[in-house]
């Protein structure tokens, strides 16, 4: 089941001649250029037992799904909805659970208001701090799965509403111990979140990890 929610300023973009087969070509070769997030999703997925997800900034990478039974996606790049408009059969065609899929497409900025039941999991790629922005979304004892990119895993790990709970390797292993060692900084300097704010950056870390898990507190 395929739910697209347009923004005005996109409703008029030519969909209907947008051929599906150019939008399978093109999201694999969005996946060649990113890197393929499937195994990642599917590792967190089994581990904490996910249903639902909220994928702000997700532009064309609709992999969530295949793992995944309910996933919101956000995105306000203007071409994204024509992709979720005739993503249904790939899904259909690869989707690793018995159940129907349900995709819930909005194509605005992620800050903005969201009418969404609470999820299970919020996914943050490259796309800003989306943790601290959607902090909303996930029900009390959900996941939060964020890199540190613009720094979204270090603001979730110094505020008040989510626990770090575990670390992803390259190989997309879940870790849940000594968690203690990351988000140090050489000579045990303080972390400076206005820095991180104004830079949108993560700090260099003495440990870092390639995504981190949060779970929400309140």
């Amino acid at each position: 089941m395929n739910h697209l929610e347009d923004l005005k300023s996109i409703s008029n973009v030519g969909v209907s001649e947008m051929n599906n087969n150019i939008i399978i070509t093109k999201y694999r070769e969005y996946q060649e250029k990113i890197g393929s997030r499937l195994e990642l999703y599917r590792a967190v997925m089994m581990r904490y037992g996910i249903l639902s997800a909220l994928y702000p900034g997700c532009h064309i990478d609709f992999s969530p799904s295949l793992v995944i039974p309910r996933v919101v996606y956000v995105d306000n790049f203007k071409g994204t909805i024509n992709y979720f408009r005739q993503i249904d059969a790939f899904i259909n065609g690869h989707k690793e659970y018995k159940q129907e899929f349900d995709v819930l497409f909005f194509g605005q900025d992620h800050a903005q208001e969201l009418v969404v039941e609470p999820v299970d999991l919020i996914i943050s790629q490259y796309a800003g701090f989306v943790g601290q922005a959607t902090k909303e979304y996930p029900m009390i004892g959900g996941i939060l799965l964020c890199n540190d990119s613009h720094g979204d895993a270090t603001l979730s790990k110094f505020g008040e509403d989510f626990k770090l709970v575990g670390t992803i390797d390259k190989n997309n292993k879940i870790s849940n111990s000594n968690l203690e060692d990351y988000f140090v900084l050489s000579k045990n300097r303080p972390v400076d979140l206005m820095e991180v704010k104004t830079k949108m950056k993560g700090p260099k870390y003495t440990k870092p990890a390639e995504n981190y898990l949060f779970q929400k507190l309140r």
